[in-house]
């Protein structure tokens, strides 16, 4: 058994040098993936991470790139594939700022960048990817989603409309690309308090976590987990599932 090790395997995580996205790189590393640290605006924050990878005696590579344009993408694929070979593990899980507001007040740019960040970025992402998946006859896609879908959650419409169609592509994409070894699952994290919530009104949080079943707010590692397991050759024959990371907040 392979104890869920990833070793030999280099995985790519976009958006990943803070919150669940650094969370999800670390446990990849942990588990003996080469990983990829991706960042846009913060690079320094992402070369800070691969570098404490590698001091922890993972390997690890940071590279800064725009996930949600082709150029970028085909670059930043490039350069893995020379540094560390092709990657074989993509979790599109980049995401731009996510405010709460009627739908009177939302603008067409951000409805825009909602869908660039949830369904352009993991569609020009699998095609970069793909070819180096289908040449092995393995790989694994792992798109984070929401329980927001799931929970119909309001003044949120631009965020919530873009994660359904991650959810959709996903599922299409496990039945296109089953017969190549390749499986495409999905994990939907709760409100996991990360940097970007530490100025969200306490009220609110507070509201939140008296709803959780378990009574307790969900450690960011958990998501990285879930993440692992699709990830893992354990979970070969698993694709097109959702496994929601939230304490019992699902709503069925």
């Amino acid at each position: 058994m392979s104890s869920f090790s990833l070793k030999g395997h280099i995985a790519l995580v976009t958006g990943s040098s803070k919150g669940l996205g650094a969370a999800v790189v670390k446990t990849l590393a942990a588990a003996g993936a080469k990983v990829v640290v991706n960042a846009f605006h913060d690079v320094a924050r992402a070369q800070e991470l691969a570098d404490e990878i590698i001091a922890d005696g993972g390997s690890a590579l940071a590279i800064g790139a725009d996930v949600s344009k082709a150029s970028d993408i085909n670059s930043l694929v490039s350069e893995v594939g020379d540094k560390l070979g092709p990657i074989d593990i993509l979790v599109p899980n980049a995401t731009g700022p996510q405010p709460q507001k009627p739908i009177e007040e939302y603008d067409e740019a951000f409805y825009q960048e909602m869908y660039d960040f949830f369904i352009k970025s993991p569609f020009l992402l699998a095609q970069a990817t793909l070819p180096g998946m289908k040449e092995q006859k393995w790989g694994r896609i792992v798109n984070i989603i929401s329980e927001a879908f799931a929970s119909s959650l309001g003044n949120f419409s631009g965020y919530v409309a873009a994660k359904g169609g991650q959810i959709g592509w996903s599922r299409s994409m496990a039945r296109e690309l089953a017969p190549f070894g390749i499986t495409v699952n999905m994990v939907g994290p709760g409100w996991i308090p990360v940097e970007r919530h530490e100025n969200d009104p306490q009220e609110a949080k507070d509201d939140y976590l008296a709803q959780i079943p378990a009574g307790r707010w969900g450690p960011p590692e958990d998501v990285g987990h879930a993440v692992r397991y699709f990830a893992s050759e354990e979970a070969s024959f698993i694709t097109g599932q959702t496994l929601y990371v939230n304490g019992g907040m699902t709503p069925w």
